[in-house]
């Protein structure tokens, strides 16, 4: 068999189990299920499904156990990390796209730019190493390309980006580069000297996006969502440290603690009269701003 009907195979049996405990018998009818569905053969022996259990363990990290009483197979542990859950919705989405081939007019599909991940590999072996690099850069605002010499400390994903973070070895300082404004990626001999007390999650912990500062300091954010919008920001929270603290009849209040930077008083204006700021005070005034001026833009008056 084919490796990618094995591995989706193992994507079917993790999911199937997921969603509950399971007897062998009643895993075997899901892939007899998804055979039918997906044109492939998923049927197999108590024996490869032995096998199957520990090359799961060995790949994603996720341990499936049984349960003598209930005669169930079930997941030991959903410790599961981020890396692993990402990699199994990847493969999902690359099942459910070889099916367009003979599906095409069921798939309607987002028109992007590549994400530069192809640089991925490379980064991480020089982060892993650290080993400087060199590349082409091109920012958002500019035409130009320039040389970048930099030592990579960590990858960012921020709002469907990657970023690296890494040391700019001319400014002598921390920045932030696109994936996808990044080319001609070299991967120098050079080492260099990590920072001790570098740490990707906590420098990001209180940031919406991608921007940092070192000035900034957290602050307390009370947003009064509308119903049904509320119900979107309940299942897609705006950060991290979002929490639900009243609900009535109309909307849901929720906190959030993090920076206040321009991309995250846009991300409430994109919302529009969906959302009320409660607090602070600064917040409300600048999303006021942004208000006025795309109304002031609207009626064609110049600033």
């Amino acid at each position: 068999m084919a490796i990618r009907e094995t591995l989706n195979r193992y994507n079917i049996i993790i999911n199937r189990l997921r969603q509950s405990p399971a007897s062998f018998s009643e895993i075997q009818d899901r892939l007899h299920l998804e055979s039918d569905i997906q044109g492939y053969d998923f049927n197999i022996s108590k024996r490869t499904f032995q096998r199957d259990i520990e090359n799961i363990e060995s790949l994603y990290g996720i341990s499936i156990a049984f349960d003598f009483s209930r005669n169930e197979w079930y997941i030991q542990e959903e410790d599961n990390t981020e890396a692993n859950t990402r990699l199994l919705e990847a493969f999902d989405t690359f099942s459910a796209l070889k099916m367009t081939n003979r599906l095409p007019q069921f798939i309607d599909y987002e028109k992007r730019r590549p994400r530069g991940t192809e640089n991925m590999n490379g980064l991480l072996h020089a982060i892993q190493n650290t080993l400087k690099v060199r590349f082409t850069y091109q920012k958002f605002w500019a035409d130009e390309k320039r040389t970048r010499f930099v030592a990579p400390l960590a990858l960012k994903e921020s709002i469907n980006r990657w970023y690296v973070i890494g040391i700019d070895q001319e400014k002598k300082e921390l920045r932030n580069f696109a994936l996808d404004r990044l080319s001609q990626l070299e991967i120098g001999t050079e080492k260099y000297k990590r920072p001790a007390d570098f740490n990707v999650k906590q420098m990001f912990k209180h940031s919406f996006g991608i921007i940092v500062g070192d000035q900034l300091k957290p602050r307390e954010v009370l947003l009064a969502f509308r119903k049904p919008q509320s119900q979107y920001i309940l299942t897609l929270p705006l950060h991290p440290s979002q929490t639900k603290i009243e609900e009535t009849e109309n909307e849901v209040v929720f906190r959030l603690h993090l920076y206040i930077t321009e991309d995250f008083v846009q991300e409430l204006v994109s919302h529009g009269p969906r959302v009320r700021v409660l607090q602070p005070q600064s917040l409300i005034r600048e999303v006021k701003t942004y208000h006025q001026q795309a109304l002031d833009l609207y009626l064609g008056k110049t600033p």
